[in-house]
């Protein structure tokens, strides 16, 4: 006989089976598998977009866009490849308006030195011209600006991805092979793009278990004993697209800004995928791509399609431009999320659900600062940008510039100005950031620039999943991202955090 359920259990159950459908399997994964018909096409899904000014170049701005979300480092022989059928670009918007002013295209090729084996490589990879190295791929970067495009390969110059990082036997030295494969091309801009760890890092486990987050687990409506959190990427790779441009290419003015204050000093960046309209598959076991490029995947800021895009609208968003997001706006004004963290911690001080303005100016405009000074504003058009004030200069380990002395995970919810949303440097903690930025947890610091619009609601602001930095360190110069995970050996899921106090 079955039992019945009590109704506080069946209001729940039905409850987390709506929130579940709004956030689906991917939420808080930044943008993995975000939508559903992105979802079936992981060569084309869009996974993180990082912008920064470089820390050892600040004369430079790093671009970095990934796709393929999750990749098994040991998932031969066919491992993960750019699909040369994808048009991938990274765009800039320097006035404004939600549209590109700047685009950088990388298109890519693939060839097969030896058809008849079934080897990726037929030996040691020990270069990336070596007869061993079976699958290889090549691309080709074109700058376009006023309608005019540009070919950013040197002449004569061969633009190369390196292999996976298969094992000791198949590619020893994998690090120093894959930093020959970091190139300088015309007007002094340097590119990679190949496999690498992916840099995001999420207690996956805990927040698809019914939005928990262990740190926070015995405040949850379904309580379990508090834990520290587990990286739920780790272990896992991504295929990096990274871009550092000097910072003259990509202001309207084509000037380098020494203020803050400039006009033209903040930019909007996004990233994104396109696809042919059709595509044909052919019965010798090819495939034929025909008709006008639609866009399948965006990306600006981290989690918006996740965990404030519905659903129902998640593959149209996916297929918008920047400059119709107002359309979205209601979504930012009455977050889904909010009313998910009021149920599931009932404990909290209530969040607010509705008129959230804080939310549509940290992410549709940009925020300006106290005085008339200004730190990502960018103008009232609403726009999903990654907006990076080029002219606040990257915080280094002993910079004293942010409230606690050094750099910090939490970007300018810790006092740092050169961290998210000002740009998204890989270290930064943006699911904890967001979490609390939706969950009316911001730090004294923000609160002062929306006054009464922020609460500052405690313990709201200290919110997180317990993961709070990457399973690998990052490189210390151009393209950062640390070095793919290798497939001979590797491990999944470490603890991100020794500490399972509420203040990590």
């Amino acid at each position: 006989m079955e039992r019945k359920r009590s109704k506080p259990i069946r209001t729940l159950v039905a409850f987390v089976a709506l929130a579940m459908i709004a956030i689906p399997s991917s939420a808080l994964a930044s943008s993995h598998r975000e939508a559903p018909l992105i979802s079936q096409d992981p060569a084309a899904d869009n996974t993180d977009l990082y912008a920064f000014v470089s820390p050892d170049r600040p004369d430079m701005v790093t671009i970095v866009a990934n796709y393929i979300p999750l990749e098994e480092p040991a998932g031969g022989p066919n491992f993960s490849n750019f699909d040369p059928n994808v048009r991938y670009e990274i765009k800039i918007d320097n006035n404004g308006d939600g549209v590109a002013d700047v685009t950088y295209r990388f298109k890519f090729s693939t060839s097969i030195q030896n058809p008849n084996t079934f080897l990726y490589n037929t030996g040691p990879i020990t270069s990336l011209t070596s007869a061993t190295f079976n699958y290889r791929q090549t691309y080709t970067v074109t700058k376009i600006r006023s309608n005019t495009s540009m070919l950013l390969n040197k002449s004569g110059q061969t633009l190369r991805v390196p292999p996976a990082n298969i094992g000791p036997r198949s590619t020893p030295h994998y690090g120093d092979l894959a930093a020959t494969a970091v190139y300088q091309v015309k007007q002094g801009v340097n590119v990679f793009a190949g496999p690498r760890d992916d840099p995001f890092f999420v207690d996956l486990g805990s927040i698809f278990d019914l939005g928990g987050l262990r740190p926070f687990n015995a405040a949850h409506v379904l309580p379990l004993s508090t834990q520290p959190g587990v990286d739920g990427v780790g272990g896992f790779n991504t295929h990096s697209i990274a871009i550092q441009v000097p910072i003259g290419q990509l202001t309207s003015n084509g000037l380098v800004p020494t203020s803050s204050d400039d006009p033209h000093a903040v930019i909007g960046i996004w990233a994104s995928a396109s696809r042919q309209t059709t595509r044909v598959l052919n019965a010798n076991g090819t495939i034929s791509n025909s008709g006008a490029w639609q866009q399948v995947s965006r990306l600006g800021n981290p989690l918006i399609n996740e965990v404030i895009i519905p659903v129902g609208h998640k593959d149209y968003w996916n297929a918008q431009q920047p400059k119709n997001d107002s359309q979205f706006a209601q979504y930012y004004l009455n977050p889904e999320l909010a009313g998910l963290v009021n149920f599931l911690y009932p404990t909290l001080p209530d969040t607010r659900t509705t008129n959230r303005q804080d939310l549509v100016a940290i992410l549709l405009t940009g925020l300006p600062l106290p005085g008339g000074h200004n730190l990502t504003f960018t103008g009232t058009t609403k726009a999903d940008e990654l907006r990076l004030n080029v002219a606040i200069p990257p915080c280094t380990a002993d910079d004293p510039a942010d409230v606690t002395g050094q750099c910090n995970r939490l970007g300018v919810l810790g006092g740092d100005l050169a961290g998210f949303p000002n740009g998204r440097r890989l270290t930064d903690d943006v699911t904890d950031i967001e979490l609390r930025a939706v969950a009316d947890g911001y730090g004294s610091f923000v609160n002062s620039i929306f006054g009464d619009l922020t609460p500052n609601h405690t313990p709201n602001n200290l919110v997180g999943d317990g993961v709070n930095g990457n399973d690998m360190p990052f490189m210390t110069t151009f393209p950062y991202v640390a070095i793919p995970n290798q497939g001979y050996e590797h491990s999944h899921h470490a603890v991100g955090s020794t500490n399972t106090g509420l203040l990590q």
